[in-house]
């Protein structure tokens, strides 16, 4: 047997949401719904589609290896330099690439619970060590997670909004951490879902990398964009930290289609707008459904609802499951569903009903 390290023997695999290929065939049904993995239910941009069609002759060639168009029209987007800019294979890479470069055993990693499993799969691989802060209603307690900054820290996670609970932390909140952490650590800000926050106080990353903080904005074309099976994700950070992350970064990183969808799906400001829209009447549905059972639920600015109704979360996930309806067990009471389209939602509602008034 190969030695392996006791870090990565000891990680535990991140268990992505059940395919509905995979439910439809262990149960014999058909006509299911996946509401698991927090997808755009509208698809991609009908732009990007065309894009990618038109694009197919030329799988033969390599992609472009720095992305230059794509890292391009992001740099216009956010007004910001093309040094700036850097791509991944979905923003999970991206996670991995700042620890990669920053990380080295023993060094600290903060990150908050629950939150994206991912920080603490990396670092762990890493040989980092997890210094890991209980949430506080369901929010990053950024005040508890600066208390747990030392000489050691090289990076905190923040996921705003985060992933599971769908809350946000406030701008006031993000200055006051920001003022509090050392120039030694970098401020890792996963705003996958950022495109779908609507509240006023929802704080802008880059506002700090302008102010020339250590920042890595990490957003991602997998949600809002509807691009999750091409994967590929962008970071914004420092042009120095940038540069750092593309050493260590493995060339053609990102496929010659996920960057000519991206680049079509980013023009397509429509289909965003209309994504948006569809969240927010999904969103309005499924809460005041949630009320009328007198379900409990987190305030969110994303486009997923965690919820608990007071029975075991995995009994009524396999009840729903049974009826063709996928959500996202996430341990204990709680679950988490993805807002989907209007029929989707009404879907879930009405067989979840069933369940919790047997």
């Amino acid at each position: 047997m190969i030695p392996v390290s006791d870090n990565i023997k000891s990680i535990s695999p991140y268990v992505p949401g059940k395919p509905i290929e995979e439910l439809e065939r262990e149960l014999g049904i058909s006509g299911s719904i996946k509401l698991a993995s927090n997808e755009n239910p509208l698809g991609p941009s009908p732009k990007a589609i065309a894009a990618i069609k038109k694009a197919l002759e030329g799988l033969n060639r390599y992609p472009d290896g720095s992305g230059f168009y794509l890292s391009q029209a992001l740099a216009k987007h956010y007004d910001v330099d093309i040094a700036r800019i850097i791509l991944g294979n979905g923003s999970n890479e991206l996670i991995e690439l700042a620890v990669r470069t920053f990380i080295q055993p023993g060094d600290e990693v903060v990150s908050a619970d629950p939150s994206f499993v991912v920080y603490k799969m990396i670092t762990q691989a890493a040989g980092g060590t997890n210094v890991i802060v209980p949430c506080k209603d369901g929010r990053h307690d950024l005040d508890a997670m600066a208390d747990r900054i030392t000489e050691k820290t090289r990076i905190v996670f923040i996921a705003n909004p985060n992933n599971p609970t769908g809350t946000m932390n406030t701008k006031i909140e993000m200055d006051r951490f920001m003022t509090r952490v050392p120039d030694h650590v970098l401020v890792a800000v996963d705003e996958a879902y950022f495109e779908y926050a609507t509240h006023a106080d929802y704080p802008d990353s880059l506002d700090y990398l302008h102010a020339d903080k250590n920042v890595l904005a990490l957003r991602t074309f997998s949600k809002i964009y509807g691009l999750a099976g091409l994967r590929i994700g962008y970071g914004i950070t420092t042009a120095a930290i940038a540069e750092l992350m593309n050493k260590v970064r493995q060339p053609f990183n990102t496929n010659s289609l996920a960057q000519i969808g991206a680049l079509a799906a980013l023009a397509d400001r429509k289909h965003v707008e209309k994504s948006v829209s569809n969240n927010i009447e999904g969103k309005k549905f499924i809460c005041q459904s949630f009320d009328q059972l007198g379900i409990t639920y987190y305030p969110t600015e994303t486009n997923f609802v965690m919820f608990e109704t007071g029975r075991d979360g995995r009994e009524l996930y396999t009840g729903l499951l049974k009826k063709g309806v996928i959500i996202r067990p996430m341990g204990g009471n709680r679950l988490r569903v993805t807002i989907g389209l209007p029929e989707e939602n009404k879907r879930f509602m009405t067989e979840l009903e069933t369940i919790v008034k047997a």
